[in-house]
């Protein structure tokens, strides 16, 4: 009976534990400074080189994790906002929504390599596949994705999006999943046939930005600007399974699939996080206090960090404060 009860104790303290360190909180661990002035959109993190890169105004900045230091910054463009990676060919892609190109560079030296002109206008968001092997930029002022090769670095096709796209995420066997705002529903593309071949309803979301997958369970994660929720979506039958809700002005979502846990990052200076009880069933666990205006964020799936591009901003108005661009980091207490 003792060696029972003593085992049963040991068990109960691992559950406990783990329970424990399943529901962390996100605290404070740093800032960031970096430098320009501008607008800012897209953090991406290139996991494999440990590298950060966000977007701002004409620039991109990159930032090395393992130091948390500026390594270096991208720049002469006109607008920028995505960033997008192909390890396998060491470069790196640039949405320039402005200058309607894609800025390709070289990852380990960032220098320019070329930039390649777009057939359509308002390039924002930008993935790579590693699928099909090509580049997807999703262009909201005309409703539609160019793709392109990697290798020759040209546009080689478009795409008929019906609607102004937002975020996208890959699966990784060829299928792409992708927001339209405007019409509150989810695009299913084909990598293989370059087209979209289905078209799933977020109701009750509107106006869905940011987008992000758990591949194990295929379940997609939309984040809804207008009835400030966050979607779950059975990606089998394209139904919304919960709905949660988050802040206000969101824009992006991630999802760690070693910890199951959901962040969803709201431009009024929250940051909604769910953990996974079931994979149909999220719980809230913490609303982090941000920054106003600390909309998009990238999630380091190493560390379990959390990054968000922000600046400082006047008092009662949108104004940027000048040289106050930075990341907020946050760690797992």
């Amino acid at each position: 009976m003792k060696k029972i009860a003593l085992l049963f104790l040991l068990n109960a303290g691992l559950f406990s534990g783990a329970s424990k360190a399943f529901a962390q909180n996100y605290v404070l661990d740093k800032t960031i400074a970096l430098p320009g002035n501008g607008g800012y959109d897209y953090v991406f993190i290139d996991q494999p080189n440990h590298t950060l890169y966000a977007s701002h105004g004409t620039e991109v900045n990159v930032v090395d994790l393992k130091t948390e230091t500026l390594k270096g910054t991208i720049g002469d463009m006109k607008g920028v906002h995505g960033i997008a990676i192909d390890n396998e060919l060491n470069k790196g892609f640039i949405s320039d929504g402005k200058a309607d190109e894609v800025i390709v560079f070289d990852i380990k030296t960032l220098a320019v390599i070329t930039r390649i002109p777009l057939d359509h206008k308002g390039a924002d968001a930008i993935i790579f596949d590693s699928y099909s092997k090509k580049i997807f930029t999703f262009n909201g002022h005309s409703s539609s994705s160019c793709v392109i090769d990697p290798v020759s670095m040209k546009q080689i096709a478009s795409i008929d999006m019906g609607g102004a796209p937002e975020f996208a995420v890959a699966d990784g066997k060829g299928t792409i999943y992708n927001n339209l705002e405007d019409k509150s529903s989810l695009n299913v593309i084909d990598t293989k046939t370059l087209k979209v071949s289905k078209n799933y309803n977020l109701s009750p979301c509107g106006g869905p930005t940011g987008i992000a997958m758990d591949k194990e369970n295929q379940k997609l994660f939309t984040v809804c600007r207008e009835n400030k929720s966050l979607s779950v979506v059975d990606i089998p039958t394209g139904k919304v399974i919960q709905t949660l809700p988050i802040g206000a002005g969101v824009d992006a979502v991630v999802y760690d699939p070693a910890q199951k846990i959901l962040v969803a990052s709201n431009g009024d200076g929250t940051a909604s996080i769910f953990k996974q009880d079931t994979p149909g069933n999220y719980s809230t666990v913490q609303t982090l206090a941000t920054q106003y205006r600390a909309k998009t964020m990238a999630i380091d799936l190493d560390t379990h960090k959390l990054y968000f591009p922000v600046a400082d901003y006047e008092t009662g108005n949108k104004t940027m404060k000048p040289g106050t661009f930075k990341l907020l980091v946050y760690r797992q207490q």
